[in-house]
Formats: C-alpha cells, structure tokens, sequence
C-alpha cells in the first residue's frame, strides 16, 4: 500500500512537470524525435540538450536522449542521463531499461539484470506496454553473462592444462640423470627410459582430463521429457492433464483457446479448470537448470 501511494504521488508529480513544459521546450523536444527517426542522432541529441537546458525537470527528454547515445554506442553517456531521469522518477520504466542495455555493452551484467529487473517490475504496477522486450533483454543479458563467465572459465582452463603440462616435463627433466658415466650408460638408459613411460602415462591422463571436460561442454542436451510437447522448450510451469500428459500451461492454455478444448496428443476432451500442475516435473526441472545454468538459454 504503501508502495502504490508513494508511486501515485510521483505519477502526479511528473504528471505537473509534464503540464508545465512549456511550449519552446515541447517543439525542441518534438524537433528531436523527428531526428531521431531520420537517424540523425547527433542532431537529435542537440535539440534535446537545448530543451534540457530550459527545462531540466522533463524525464522523457532524458530518455529520448540516452536512446540516442545508446544508438552511438556512447554507453557512459547513456547512463548519465539516465541517472538524471531516475533522480526525478525512480520507477521510470525506460530509465532503467536503457540503462540495463548500456550496461550489458560494458558487460556489467549483474548491474544490467538489476536494472531489467526493476523495469519489468516497474512495467507491471504502471501497467506499461512493452510487449515481451524487457524479458528478452533480460534472457539475452543472462546468456550473454553465462557465455562470459564459460569463456573465463575455458581460458583459465586451458592456462590451467599449459601450466601442469610444463611442470611435469620440467619434474622429468631434472629426475632424468644427466651425464653417466661409461659404466652406467646402460642402467641409467633404462632408468630414464622408465620415467618417460612414467610421465607420458602422467600426460596422457591430464590431457584425458581436459579433453572430457571439453566433450561435456560440446555435447549439452536438454532431456526430452523436461521441454514441452507443443513448443519443444524447456517447461517453467508444467501442468498434467487427465490424461497423464504434461504440457507447459502456457502452451496448452492457446492451445485450448486458439484451437480447441482437447488433449493435443489424446485428443481427449479437456477444460482449462482439468490442468493441475505437475510439482514433481517443476522440481526436476528447477534442479537440472541449477546444475546446467545454460540449458535456461537453450
């Protein structure tokens, strides 16, 4: 409750600054977009910056501008301006969704998740419109972190395999005994000849080792029986129906509605109100992505 007065009283807030904008700012502003959709960014960010200069109060103009750095790929100034639009309206919707979007170049990416998180949740109590592009920029930021984080992981693995490597060669080398004399020539062959079989053996092992790890990594599959059967992904919110099938709800749910009341694979009559949500896949599934953090990705 007191979330909903405190956004309600910054809705009327702005609502003022809005009406008290004043005419030469609205024809800069106005100015600007046309801009904007002829692709002259720059020009753009000029008629915006005068506007900001009579009128420093107007959250949109913020964002209208950060939309033109972002196209630039100008990522700090992105997040300047929208840092200035969220002093005046922390819950703005495009603030935070821009500046998720500058972040993620800059591959701060739990910043960026933070940022996409706010958006959506500020979306959803303003009842803004903004299809699914807040959930996707939030899935393409977390795989991009995830692919991030697997490049680290591979290289330090790789450093990981050099450096063990050299150091069981170096460990040969000074067992090996150098310069025999003529009366030793013989065993000391054989000796040397044992520790190289030795540590070939070694190699071969750690090389195995990194090799398989490489092979997991390749070879990632999702189990069918975790994916839908009518979108073929991975299922959030599994439910079964009488007929002891599980579909995700949301796929089944247009299903019933665009096509018909019945099991897609049974073809058996089936209502809405019949779905009972299968807990035992959800928690199947909940676990293997928390093993396979990519397959969310998939």
């Amino acid at each position: 409750l007191l979330y909903t007065i405190k956004f309600e009283k910054q809705r009327i807030e702005k609502d003022a600054t809005v009406m008290n904008i004043g005419h030469e700012v609205q024809e800069l502003k106005q100015q600007g977009n046309k801009y904007f959709s002829q692709r002259s960014y720059e020009e753009a960010i000029s008629c915006y910056t005068k506007a900001l200069l009579k009128n420093d109060k107007v959250t949109t103009i913020y964002t209208n501008r950060a939309l033109c750095y972002l196209k630039l790929e100008l990522w700090d100034r992105v997040l300047k301006d929208c840092k200035l639009a969220l002093d005046i309206d922390k819950m703005m919707t495009k603030a935070h969704f821009f500046m998720g979007q500058a972040l993620t170049e800059q591959q701060k990416f739990d910043e960026a998740i933070q940022a996409y998180t706010i958006a959506i949740e500020s979306a959803k109590v303003k009842k803004e419109h903004f299809g699914d592009d807040l959930h996707q920029a939030l899935r393409r930021t977390k795989k991009k972190k995830l692919n991030f984080e697997e490049e680290k992981r591979v290289k330090e693995e790789i450093e990981l395999q050099t450096l063990l490597t050299k150091l069981l060669i170096d460990n040969l080398e000074k067992q090996k005994t150098q310069d025999p004399s003529e009366d030793e020539v013989v065993e000391i062959d054989k000796q040397n000849e044992d520790l190289e079989r030795k540590y070939t053996k070694y190699l071969d092992t750690l090389n195995h080792m990194f090799a398989e790890l490489d092979d997991r990594r390749q070879k990632r599959e999702v189990p069918d029986y975790l994916c839908g059967k009518i979108s073929f992904e991975i299922m959030k919110d599994p439910v079964i129906t009488p007929s002891g099938v599980t579909y995700e709800r949301s796929d089944l749910e247009e299903h019933l509605q665009r096509v018909g009341h019945f099991d897609p694979i049974t073809r058996v009559a089936l209502k809405r109100e019949k779905l009972i949500p299968n807990l035992a896949m959800k928690e199947v599934i909940e676990d293997f992505l928390e093993k396979n953090p990519w397959a969310e990705y998939y």
